[in-house]
């Protein structure tokens, strides 16, 4: 069934480009790097949001000269554009990318970035302000954030502005992330922190907080007298791809429950914040997760689940048991699976189940946030033909293809009373920007 709506209104806020600044990324020559980092700033000065006064130094322990490195980013841009690479534009750039070989835990290396950021301030007018992006193993942030501390790159003299970009994740555990977070805090202020979760930039999940606070039809019913269970899933069809190493020190649930999930929990679930600046978000997500009843032994037995994907096939061919893979323990008990059931004892979810799995060598790769609503009393039904009705959906797809979706029951044109189910369908196109 097609609903007729109206043509979609759009506003289109001014974007300004950011102050004069340089970024310099620890973990150059990474994954992350080439995968990530470096297309979405291409695609900022493609969209002219990056100001005139900018560049980028990179460090990593390659040694290889600036020209190497830049010819490499050159080769992985090309690789890694999610959209075509303008040569000219890319040229410009490319002036603007420095390198630096070095150790992240010796001292003289932080000696020589402060030379090098002084030659950048200098021929690209980047006025002392710099951004230090830690695209790291997390057994470096430590030494990072002190190293930048003695070597003095975090001062904010003479109106700089100098900040940390920490990914997750964020220790391995409650009593090594209190750690790293006393660590830092001995060098940088609060507000010299960026801790992210790059699920948080994906247009679906930026769309939750406007769809749910932006729309009166549905935050009106956003509660326990209406929503059956929410159900959030991210299932991947690929394997651990040559990290069995660094997958066994992890497993499903640190690497993605307990950060991507989570936030995509708080998001959901969460009350409307007295405004969209970083703390006030803040304050209602830590308010939503205190909330959540705390597991026992008993709760964990049943609502709990940890598995391990086994051998198998793949589009044809035939893939390894995870205890198969290269650099992993033939008795591992590392979970690939994790699901849960949790509840929220607060006002608004009192009674109403979250369900959150993920897991590798899934048959299907999808992100989403599946809200089942409560049944209709079906008396004014019975004994029809549309006497067991499909309880309505609302799914917010995060990936492969971002999108809203909600269904709905209809009756089908014609005497009889016949049912079908209908849905309204909304495609959030991908952003041009950053991914």
């Amino acid at each position: 069934m097609t609903i007729a709506t109206a043509p979609p209104s759009r506003i289109e806020p001014s974007v300004s480009p950011a102050s004069p600044c340089a970024i310099v990324i620890f973990g150059a020559a990474g994954d992350l790097t080439k995968r990530l980092l470096l297309p979405a700033l291409y695609n900022l000065k493609r969209s002219h949001l990056l100001p005139q006064e900018f560049a980028i130094v990179g460090v990593a322990h390659t040694s290889i000269s600036q020209d190497d490195f830049r010819s490499k980013l050159n080769q992985e841009i090309h690789e890694f554009a999610t959209i075509a690479v303008d040569d000219q534009l890319w040229q410009q750039f490319e002036q603007r990318l420095y390198y630096l070989p070095g150790e992240f835990q010796d001292a003289k290396t932080y000696q020589q970035l402060q030379d090098v950021l002084t030659q950048v301030d200098r021929d690209c007018g980047t006025q002392g302000n710099y951004l230090f992006y830690l695209a790291t193993s997390s057994n470096f942030f430590s030494d990072i954030i002190a190293q930048l501390g003695a070597a003095g790159l975090m001062q904010e003299d003479n109106g700089y502005w100098r900040r940390v970009i920490i990914e997750k994740p964020f220790g391995h555990d409650l009593d090594s992330a209190r750690s790293l977070n006393q660590n830092i805090s001995r060098v940088l202020k609060e507000s010299q922190i960026y801790r992210i979760d790059h699920y948080l930039g994906k247009e679906t999940v930026q769309n939750i907080l406007v769809f749910r606070f932006g729309n009166g039809l549905f935050e009106s019913i956003w509660n326990r007298e209406h929503i059956d269970h929410v159900q959030i899933t991210v299932a991947e069809t690929v394997g651990v791809e040559g990290r069995g190493h660094f997958y066994e020190g992890t497993g499903a649930v640190r690497d993605m429950l307990q950060n991507h999930l989570f936030q995509l929990l708080t998001m959901m679930a969460m009350e409307p914040p007295v405004s969209f600046d970083a703390d006030a978000v803040r304050d209602e997500k830590s308010k939503l997760l205190k909330a959540v009843q705390p597991f026992t032994a008993e709760t964990v037995r049943t609502q709990t689940v940890r598995g391990q994907y086994g051998e198998g096939t793949v589009n044809g061919e035939a893939v390894p048991a995870y205890r198969l893979e290269p650099r992993v323990a033939s008795n591992s008990p590392t979970e690939t699976y994790a699901a849960l059931k949790l509840t929220i004892d607060n006002w608004r979810w009192a009674g109403v189940p979250f369900y959150l799995r993920t897991g590798k060598r899934l048959p299907q790769r999808v992100t989403e946030v599946a809200v089942q609503f409560k049944q209709v009393p079906s008396l004014l039904f019975r004994n029809t033909s549309i006497d067991h009705l499909t309880p309505n959906f609302l799914v917010l797809r995060i990936q492969p293809d971002e999108g809203i979706n909600f269904q709905f029951g209809a009756k089908i044109p014609g005497v009889a009373e016949y049912w079908e189910e209908s849905s309204r369908n909304r495609d959030i196109p991908k952003s041009q920007v950053v991914k």
